[in-house]
């Protein structure tokens, strides 16, 4: 099912970045929308398009990451029939589709240099010229370019050129992420699970428990807005106890049976904190090795035993307040839950 792209947000970081992709939408000059992944940078291209008085005509998108380097070229310039092995018939590249209308290039730091000196000749004076060909076509095209990557670091380090950035950045529109707008989150939150509780034909949406909430706030979101999507969605769909959505599992690869890889240091699933800490790695299920005193080979129930008696000692210090014990601890409400749920100690708190 095809879905609908909206731009949701109410924060203030969020709304000024919005508010300077609209003001540079009018304005025929190019513009690259720099952000991390999954942070909406697409949806901000079309936006500056629809806005634009180029409403109207064609929107291209090119990812030039999904393209081998020896095909970029072609696919943004075309070619013409035999100009290399292949070529059976003359085509037109993304230029020229987009001829009076926009070009999104996404992933734009994944250009290769010969690549990059040929997109400069297109900006600089509105002509291309196909792979095999001896005339230049001209065009009419105004370019939005993407990119999770500073670019001006690459230019320091001689992989991204001086003078195509120097064009592309007539303005530049830096999009949040999601760490940087948490007030956001509730309301996307929201809006993606009234949707998939729409999507499953469930007659009411209650949203999430306060628990479950507080633990999305309390997450970094690496994966931004599209991982919150994925999250949410995921959460709502599992969920099928009625009322709000009590439960919500960020790793959705988290198992005790999971395949390890050889030689890759274990780590926990467990989200990341906002402080940009990893929490702390956890042994596995107690039940996998039987408690022993001494020898090297019993190194998970050491660890589990250790893990028990940390969180025993701290729900004592904090009088087995448990939101005041995950916070000394560094972990979030539901990593606490979870944890002390692995070691039967959810009796001692209730």
């Amino acid at each position: 099912m095809k879905r609908t792209q909206q731009v949701i947000g109410q924060s203030g970081a969020f709304l000024d970045a919005l508010e300077r992709a609209s003001r540079a939408a009018m304005l025929d000059r190019p513009v690259l929308v720099i952000g991390e992944r999954g942070t909406g940078k697409e949806l901000v291209a079309a936006r500056l398009h629809h806005l634009s008085g180029r409403w109207d005509q064609p929107m291209v998108t090119m990812n030039c990451a999904a393209l081998p380097e020896t095909l970029i070229e072609a696919e943004l310039f075309g070619h013409e029939a035999g100009a290399f092995t292949g070529a059976s018939k003359a085509r037109a590249g993304r230029f020229e589709e987009a001829h009076g209308g926009t070009l999104f290039l996404d992933e734009l730091g994944t250009l290769s240099m010969a690549a990059q000196e040929r997109l400069l000749r297109a900006v600089e004076y509105g002509e291309i010229t196909r792979i095999g060909a001896s005339r230049p076509i001209r065009v009419d095209v105004r370019i939005v370019a993407a990119t999770n990557e500073h670019l001006p670091d690459r230019v320091d380090d001689h992989s991204f050129r001086a003078d195509l950035l120097d064009r592309l950045s007539f303005e530049v529109v830096t999009l949040p992420p999601l760490r940087a707008r948490r007030s956001d989150i509730p309301v996307l939150a929201d809006f993606f699970g009234r949707r998939m509780a729409a999507e499953l034909e469930r007659d009411e949406w209650d949203g999430f428990t306060a628990e479950a909430m507080e633990a999305m706030l309390a997450y970094r979101w690496p994966g931004n807005v599209r991982e919150l999507r994925n999250v949410v969605e995921r959460s709502v769909y599992r969920w099928e106890r009625g009322g709000a959505v009590g439960e919500v599992e960020f790793d959705p690869f988290a198992s005790p049976y999971r395949p390890v890889t050889p030689n890759r240091t274990s780590v926990s699933s467990a989200p990341e904190r906002l402080d940009g800490n990893a929490s702390p790695v956890t042994a596995g299920d107690r039940d996998d090795v039987a408690a022993c005193d001494v020898g090297p080979s019993d190194f998970k129930s050491r660890v589990a035993a250790f893990e028990r008696e940390l969180l025993t000692r701290a729900l004592a210090e904090h009088r087995y307040n448990q939101r005041a014990t995950a916070e000394a601890l560094g972990l979030s409400y539901d990593q606490l839950r979870h944890a002390l749920r692995r070691h039967d100690l959810i009796g001692a708190v209730a």
